[in-house]
């Protein structure tokens, strides 16, 4: 039996409007994934996932990322991506492994001011058309603050929804980590802004991945083991109209109707590409 996954990667609200976009106008042109065996959620990619899975309709889900009035209350925030870039590079330098590096940039994001947890909790609940764990196969990735360890939710888990997918988006030095239970967690990109190799054991992997991070060779690696292992897998990225749409700020709440709209129709034009890896 063939096995699927959807791996949804990271890229702020501008990464939820793009993928919410693309999965849309693939759906419209005949390309539904959301039947996927397995859904692979990090931050940006944590909330579409979860309301993907949640009973909503794409049509309905795009429709709230591009009609302004039905769009949820965000906090503005500035990802200074050059700033960014060289805290993970300074980071990496020291580092004596992986761990270590994680462990690294959650020391430094438990020491940055941020608003509250409460405040940015409301956020992403507010996100989410439903708060509880569908049935299906989602995992959500978070790396531990303290230890550098990453953890996986799902519906086995014992976790809120809404704090797993908090977690997951907790970009460090920009939003809190989040308490769960004794520890503090921060976004799942610090382990890997795609996590695709969690698509481990599947016949067929699309990835969305809304950055490219200069240097950083982590999604090839995962995809070049899935295949190894005999899965077919596809990456997708924002083309030229949807990278102009996004801009340099992916945090900033007024590129999601753009966003959106560029992301639907790259997703029309993808769709016999996705229907042939799906099928």
């Amino acid at each position: 039996m063939t096995r699927r996954a959807l791996v949804l990667g990271g890229g702020g609200v501008a990464g939820i409007a793009w993928e919410t976009g693309i999965l849309a106008g693939l759906a419209e042109a005949g390309a539904d994934l959301l039947g996927a065996d397995l859904i692979v959620g990090t931050s940006a990619g944590s909330t579409v996932a979860a309301q993907i899975t949640s009973g909503l309709s794409l049509d309905e889900l795009f429709r709230r990322q591009i009609d302004p009035t039905a769009q949820v209350p965000e906090l503005a925030a500035v990802l200074d991506g050059d700033a960014v870039l060289a805290l993970f590079g300074a980071a990496g330098e020291e580092a004596s492994d992986p761990a270590d590096f994680r462990r690294r940039i959650g020391a430094l994001a438990l020491e940055a001011p941020t608003v509250s947890e409460a405040e940015r909790r409301e956020v992403i609940a507010a996100r989410l058309p439903s708060h509880t764990w569908p049935g299906r196969d989602l995992k959500i990735v978070a790396v531990d603050a303290h230890t550098g360890e990453e953890r996986i939710f799902d519906k086995d888990s014992g976790v809120d929804l809404v704090d797993a997918v908090a977690a997951s988006c907790a970009v460090p030095g920009t939003w809190p980590p989040v308490t769960i239970g004794e520890s503090r967690y921060v976004d799942g990109g610090v382990r890997s802004a795609e996590n695709a190799d969690l698509a481990a054991g599947c016949d067929r992997v699309l990835v969305l991945q809304v950055m490219e991070i200069p240097g950083n060779t982590d999604l090839g690696d995962q995809v070049a083991a899935l295949r190894a292992n005999g899965a077919r897998v596809e990456v997708v990225r924002p083309d030229e109209a949807a990278l102009e749409a996004i801009g340099p700020n992916l945090l900033d709440p007024a590129v999601r109707e753009p966003a959106a709209k560029a992301g639907y129709q790259q997703g029309l034009r993808a769709a016999p590409g996705m229907i042939a890896l799906w099928d």
